[in-house]
């Protein structure tokens, strides 16, 4: 994923986004998701998971405009 679709996410996505985004796989994504060692904030609602762009940026060293 490129530096710009990274900022042209919306405010919040699926952890599968998020982890192509980090180069990991679906499953170790959800994996870590589960247990709370997602490399970034993630938001559990209901049985879906959510992932807040904002943090996923910083790990990436992308700083929002």
């Amino acid at each position: 994923m490129s530096q710009d679709e990274l900022v042209a996410l919306p405010a919040s996505i699926s952890v599968e986004t998020a982890a192509r985004a980090i180069g990991l796989g679906r499953t170790r994504a959800y994996q870590l998701a589960r247990r709370g060692e997602f490399p970034c904030k993630v938001i559990r609602i209901g049985a879906s998971y959510r992932v807040v762009t904002v943090d996923l940026r910083r790990p990436l060293g992308i700083e929002p405009n």
